[in-house]
């Protein structure tokens, strides 16, 4: 899922529609699509935490006499043009991707979610100035933003992974901006006015509840996205610098070597597209369990 099709999905209004405040995310049901994909992520979560559970050797260790040996007992996946060990650095790469990818969609979601509702509650002026700069950001892909900041700013975690929210941001403000027009208007909010109820306590026990089920499935997606454009961003060589081990990194290095040995990126390629995959299997799992709609189907 594209940050466009993210930022067009709809939350629909209705989710809760005969009390005035959602009752928790609890699970409505479990499918195999839930179960995969959290299986999957749990593992790439360990990965990531033990990575030397998985391999005892030093990714950034060079053996230039034994360059891109083809694979072996000690080296499963062969060496690269340095002669680092590729099964090493595939497996350290793993927390750099999960890392980045989980806190850069934790960290649109604190900041995006509120912004879209304070918009959405308050109107006026405010939702005028809010969702200019909104429409703005979505105006340029998610993609172009994070090259020019990493350019500008340099190649650290914290600054791709601030890259990567400028351009995730918008897109959670403007999915919580919609629902929270309307729900500002149901009649347990206006009742809650008239009783004196301050803004800050309506956003957070009336609006935000009704929400939070729907953009919890979305963080959940959109998380395959940014993984994907922190890939994109170490394949165009404004990762992590060297010699941090990266997917995207290893999958531009060895695409040089696609012939000779074919396992140097598609392994890289194989680790992008298996995270991403089990994100949007998490997403739709969840979909289908916390959805109310298919609780009975």
């Amino acid at each position: 899922m594209t940050r466009s099709q993210l930022a067009t999905a709809s939350i629909t209004p209705a989710v809760v529609t005969d009390v005035p405040k959602a009752r928790g995310l609890g699970l409505r049901r479990l499918n195999p699509l839930l179960v995969i994909g959290g299986l999957v992520l749990a593992f790439l979560v360990v990965v990531a935490v033990f990575p030397e559970l998985f391999t005892s050797l030093d990714p950034a260790r060079q053996d230039v006499r034994a360059q891109l040996e083809p694979p072996s007992a000690e080296h499963w996946l062969g060496l690269d043009q340095f002669g680092r060990d590729i099964y090493a650095r595939l497996v350290h790469g793993t927390r750099v991707s999960m890392i980045i990818g989980v806190s850069s969609v934790l960290l649109s979601m604190v900041i995006g979610i509120p912004v879209g509702m304070v918009a959405g509650y308050f109107r006026g002026r405010t939702e005028r100035v809010i969702m200019w700069v909104v429409d703005v950001l979505m105006a340029f892909p998610g993609l172009v933003l994070a090259l020019l900041f990493v350019a500008l700013f340099g190649q650290s975690m914290w600054n791709i992974t601030i890259a990567i929210v400028i351009g995730i941001v918008p897109v959670f403000a403007r999915l919580s901006h919609g629902p929270a027009l309307a729900f500002r208007e149901r009649e347990f909010v206006k009742s809650s006015i008239v009783f004196g109820a301050r803004p800050p306590w309506i956003l957070l026990k009336h609006i935000w509840p009704n929400l939070r089920t729907e953009l919890v499935v979305i963080g959940s997606m959109t998380a395959a996205v940014t993984i994907r454009v922190e890939a994109g961003l170490s394949f165009l060589g404004l990762g992590l610098p060297p010699p941090t081990a990266t997917w995207g990194g290893m999958l531009r290095d060895g695409t040089t070597y696609l012939q000779t040995d074919p396992l140097y990126s598609l392994t890289s390629g194989l680790a992008i597209f298996v995270a991403a995959l089990a994100f949007n299997l998490l997403g739709d799992g969840l979909r289908d369990a916390l959805d109310p709609r298919t609780a009975n189907t």
